[in-house]
């Protein structure tokens, strides 16, 4: 099955989700897109692995990034594709049912019916699809991109056609995950005051993340909220020893105005006296609203931008110095689930918006 980029743009979502692209499996959709995006000469396309990028070279003043992934995470017999009518808040609405038309094969149709209209576009564009998004970050595509092209991600502004409602989501949150251990000694339960309980040290620990009070930060007009929460805990190795180590894993979900080392000195602040590890990191991004490109994306998209409540790939771009922000068809809510779908009108505005952005 060939990619008819001048078609119906449901009719192209159709082709692509009924393509299976689950993680690692993305070479027959790729070689469909950079075959179909072969074909417009106002193109010049690149492939890197799996990950293909088409790019205008018009000579605008300006270039801005659009971007996607082409994997989905594992099917849970929900391929092919279906279109039903459902009832949404008392309005028929009609979904297309499938692993991908969510997250984010949704705005992957988006882009690829973009990119073959826009033969003229007013700024310089260009678009990626990449892949391994949904695994391993040193699998992911845009990252390769990113080290072995890094030229390819230059831009003015940037957008990630992750799901967003159809409505604006500006950067993202940075995520940390670190470690505390507490330490005892070990001693026979039935003789308990000759030992020291590791795990009733946590009880501090976690007294001040119940205590604490998430922050909420202004950053480029958007509120984002802040989240400081245990998300495990393991200690003891018998029913009868007294446990001498006790791992407390907390993560911290933090505004785009903070860095590794901003984050690292507030959870300081906030454990006091307990050392902790950081065992994972990555930046958020912050949206960049207030560039020109970004204001005019805002006005062609309608509606009030909302900030990006969790990490996406986003970060990467802001990394490199390039704002971008979360828009695409879909509820992020449905990501992943058995009954992932997106509404057909979601598809039908994310195409709207950027050819009255870039046309």
């Amino acid at each position: 099955m060939s990619l008819d980029l001048g078609s119906d743009v449901i009719e192209l979502l159709t082709a692509i989700v009924d393509m299976e692209s689950v993680s690692g499996n993305e070479a027959r959709l790729a070689d469909e897109v950079e075959a179909a995006l072969r074909s417009y000469d106002h193109l010049e396309v690149i492939r890197l692995g799996n990950s293909v990028v088409a790019r205008t070279n018009a000579g605008r003043d300006s270039r801005v990034v659009i971007a996607g992934h082409l994997d989905t995470v594992p099917l849970a017999d929900n391929l092919p594709s279906r279109i039903d009518t459902v009832d949404v808040d008392g309005a028929a609405t009609e979904v297309m049912w499938g692993r991908g038309t969510c997250d984010m094969k949704g705005g992957v149709a988006v882009q690829l019916a973009c990119a073959a209209e826009l033969t003229a576009p007013s700024r310089d564009v260009t678009w990626i699809f990449y892949d391994n998004e949904e695994v391993a970050e040193h699998l992911n595509g845009l990252k390769k991109v990113a080290e072995e092209r890094p030229d390819l991600l230059a831009g003015e502004f940037a957008v990630l056609c992750e799901p967003s409602n159809a409505g604006v989501e500006g950067g993202c949150q940075g995520t940390m995950a670190v470690e505390v251990v507490t330490t005892g000694t070990a001693s026979h339960s039935a003789r308990a005051w000759k030992g020291h309980n590791a795990i009733h040290d946590a009880a501090d620990v976690l007294a001040r993340l119940q205590g604490h009070t998430p922050q909420q930060i202004d950053v480029d007009g958007l509120t984002y909220r802040e989240g400081l929460n245990a998300v495990g805990i393991t200690g003891g190795i018998a029913g009868n020893v007294i446990p001498d180590r006790c791992t407390i894993k907390i993560n911290y979900r933090f505004a785009p105005d903070k860095d590794r080392e901003a984050a690292t000195a507030y959870l300081t602040e906030v454990l006091g006296e307990h050392e902790f590890t950081v065992v994972d990191f990555a930046a958020g991004a912050r949206p960049g609203l207030d560039r020109p490109a970004a204001q005019e994306f805002l006005a062609a998209v309608g509606g009030e931008p909302q900030p990006k409540f969790g990490w996406t790939d986003v970060a990467r771009f802001s990394a490199m110095g390039v704002p971008a922000v979360n828009f695409g068809p879909g509820d992020p809510n449905l990501a992943h689930t058995d009954n992932e779908h997106t509404p057909l009108d979601d598809v039908r505005r994310c195409r709207d918006a950027l050819l009255r952005w870039l046309s």
